[in-house]
């Protein structure tokens, strides 16, 4: 699935236009394609990061968007579990929570 290009622009927009226009043209259109790394790996360092530092809050966008880039929910499971011994139990819930929840948006 492709990631919309004007995503920041749509959800924010509204009330704060450079900060959407910095993430959809700079974050996003330029960070996120640079060749070093694969939108695969860039999710998966981008999940860790945010359940790390407990930003649930983005997490769910993000989890969808490793979802879209070939990071399978089982992965994202044992990734939120790996990260419980460096960043803290307090850090691994909430993100299983939300895990649960963005899983739970494919039911029927």
């Amino acid at each position: 699935m492709a990631h919309d290009p004007h995503h920041a622009r749509d959800s924010i927009g509204d009330i704060a236009p450079k900060l959407a226009e910095l993430t959809d043209d700079v974050l996003f259109a330029d960070v996120w394609a640079r060749t070093g790394l694969g939108p695969r790996e860039r999710s998966i360092a981008t999940v860790a990061a945010l359940v790390a530092l407990n930003r649930t809050g983005q997490l769910p966008f993000h989890l969808r968007r490793a979802r879209d880039d070939g990071v399978a929910d089982v992965e994202l499971a044992e990734l939120i579990t790996h990260l419980a011994f460096y960043a803290g139990w307090p850090c691994a819930f909430p993100a299983i929570d939300v895990l649960r929840q963005v899983q739970g948006e494919r039911a029927p």
